[in-house]
């Protein structure tokens, strides 16, 4: 990842975040006075604040799903970074945090834990190789899997979980009509049964997909400009997309203020659009958990 990523915040200087700042995790750290969250697989020192085991392009489901048939060595990812990977660099960390099952308990029952987002990458991974019943048919097996992923940091003694939607993985009516309010029940429907299984747990379900589409229709509102598609860091292009020439080239150019910009390279948010998500989350977040208390 090279410049202008981490322009707005870090200084130009790239973090490894897909973004011209800082993440909706960021945000959420520095609105309960945390720092910023370390990423698991590049921060050699202590993750007793917090520890970010995100990677780009990471999917639901496991690597190997999306080869299915093709021949030896033709996998799309040359790495299996999947939530089941990710879960597991979370239990190879867990000795340094804690030693004893009830030090560990303790030590997760006051910690938050986010599951995700998920999804986006699986579903435009099949867009173009798959018909869009056949992406629809993986949806459950994609949210049961978020689900385990839950279950498995609960095993471990979490108290409180977050389960994030996900992101539109586009604005043309056929996505928005196939996947929009299927996804929403099924994730409400899976967040309840993690709820009446585990009744001492605070499980919630953030939104991403509805912020995105009221941003994406209501730019103005945000302090966005008009033409809310448009990326503010790409090529010469619709939208300033260009499929030759993504953000990072040396030929990609950088919209002046990517404050009034939704959308950074053409999959990401601005650091601005995140920051409006991150408040929500965290209004939701803290009045739940506040409720809780006081019960």
């Amino acid at each position: 990842m090279r410049p202008p990523y981490g322009i707005t915040f870090f200084g130009g200087r790239p973090t490894g975040r897909n973004c011209d700042g800082r993440l909706v995790i960021d945000f959420i750290a520095q609105g309960l006075g945390l720092p910023l969250v370390p990423p698991y697989l590049s921060h050699e020192g202590s993750f007793r604040q917090g520890a970010n085991f995100a990677v780009g392009s990471a999917t639901g489901l496991n690597s190997s799903f999306f080869h299915i048939g093709d021949a030896p060595g033709a996998s799309p990812f040359p790495l299996n970074i999947s939530l089941q990977v990710q879960l597991g660099w979370f239990e190879e960390l867990k000795p340094s945090l804690c030693k004893t099952d009830q030090e560990c308990k303790d030590f997760f029952g006051r910690s938050l834990f986010i599951v995700g987002e998920f999804g986006i990458n699986d579903y435009q991974y099949s867009f173009g190789k798959k018909s869009f019943q056949e992406i629809r048919a993986f949806v459950p097996d994609l949210i049961q899997i978020i689900s385990m992923g839950a279950e498995r940091v609960i095993e471990h003694g979490a108290k409180t979980v977050v389960i994030p939607g996900m992101i539109p993985s586009g604005c043309a009516p056929p996505v928005l009509v196939t996947f929009a309010d299927s996804d929403a029940s099924e994730y409400d429907a899976t967040t309840g049964n993690l709820r009446a299984k585990h009744p001492d747990v605070t499980i919630i379900h953030t939104d991403l997909f509805n912020h995105v589409i009221e941003m994406v229709t209501s730019p103005v509102k945000f302090g966005f400009k008009k033409d809310a598609l448009t990326i503010c860091c790409g090529g010469p292009g619709r939208y300033h997309y260009n499929l030759s020439i993504v953000c990072g080239d040396k030929a990609a150019t950088t919209c002046e203020d990517p404050s009034t910009r939704l959308f950074w390279d053409g999959v990401h948010l601005t650091e601005a659009a995140y920051h409006y998500i991150a408040e929500d989350w965290l209004k939701t977040i803290t009045s739940i958990l506040s409720a809780r208390a006081s019960s």
